[in-house]
């Protein structure tokens, strides 16, 4: 029987050992009172690897086994897109809580299956968009609902990169998901979301590989009072990776890579004020420090990133796909 978890660590374990899986395990071995246990690949010697660098008891070459495995607590789930649903499900149906990367699944429909899957365990579930937990975007999102500078004018939010163009990485292949708006262009869609709600109306257009993953796609929310937000992702141009909100009163510029650790400017009368918030993580801490408190007062679901803005997000995803002809 494994001793309660209110008297020790919480016993993390990782599935997928990507690049983000790194970051998640760095940020992680920050966190006092939790660890890394096991890490699961499809590769051993992959797993072995992971396991060394970053100090976890156990290396499995099968998810399943690592889901099997009664002494884990908590689970990541950092595989590809498509395994998001399939993954969170065989963890929750064993009782292990699980922190799932963005996008929480390909659809909405697998997304509620996923919750509903949840609520039968009484397991926490959650979806990690990093970027809500971040104090520099909490921040913003404090100034916006208090209407620091007046109400929101306009939301102009973008990710981009040019990598170059190879279907064997997940990024680029349609089958595992890839393409921009998945993967980067979330983040806009998030932030559209998180700090003005849901739309009114919706207008996209894509531009597509040959493989029909969507090399761009360019967005427009429209809001009640001719608020608008702007958004765009791209696989093929460098972009600022800015949110820029224009307020009555001042712009509350969050500055590049926006989604991770950065500064945020307050510009106001020709002044620009930059906000530092000295970080000193890659700043996937602040959302496993969440998760582990829920986990520790026995919460099923986030009251930040709530099932609610889930499926809201996974549904404008879906609605943006239809609307760009963007099939998986």
């Amino acid at each position: 029987m494994k001793t309660p978890i209110e008297k020790r660590k919480i016993r993390w374990g990782i599935i997928g050992l990507g690049k983000i899986a790194d970051k998640f395990a760095t940020d992680l071995a920050t966190i006092p009172d939790a660890e890394l246990y096991a890490v699961a690949s499809r590769n051993q010697e992959k797993a072995n690897e992971f396991s060394k660098k970053h100090n976890a008891l156990k290396a499995y070459d099968s998810y399943e086994t690592l889901a099997n495995d009664p002494n884990v607590d908590a689970v990541y789930i950092a595989t590809p897109h498509t395994l998001h649903r399939e993954n969170t499900i065989m963890c929750l149906e064993k009782g292990i809580a699980v922190l799932c990367e963005k996008p929480f699944a390909m659809n909405a429909e697998e997304v509620e299956e996923m919750i509903s899957v949840a609520k039968a365990n009484n397991t926490l579930l959650m979806e990690a968009l990093w970027t809500y937990f971040l104090p520099h975007y909490q921040y913003v999102l404090k100034l916006i609902k208090d209407k620091t500078f007046g109400d929101v004018q306009s939301l102009s939010a973008d990710f981009g990169f040019q990598r170059p163009y190879d279907t064997s990485t997940r990024l680029f292949n349609k089958d595992l998901g890839g393409g921009s708006l998945l993967d980067i262009g979330i983040y806009p869609v998030f932030a559209s979301l998180s700090a003005l709600g849901l739309p009114e109306n919706i207008e996209a257009n894509a531009t597509f590989f040959e493989n029909g993953a969507d090399s761009t796609c360019s967005m427009t929310f429209n809001y009640p009072n001719n608020v608008n937000a702007y958004l765009k992702s791209s696989l093929i141009e460098e972009l600022p990776t800015q949110a820029i909100f224009e307020c009555e009163k001042a712009t509350i510029k969050i500055n590049t890579q926006f989604h991770a650790p950065t500064t945020v400017s307050i510009i106001k009368d020709g002044q620009e004020e930059i906000k530092d918030f000295n970080y000193n993580t890659i700043g996937y801490n602040f959302e496993t420090i969440h998760f582990n408190n829920l986990l520790r007062e026995g919460k099923t679901e986030s009251s930040i990133m709530t099932f609610d803005f889930s499926r809201n997000l996974i549904k404008t995803l879906d609605k943006l796909r239809k609307l760009i002809n963007l099939e998986y």
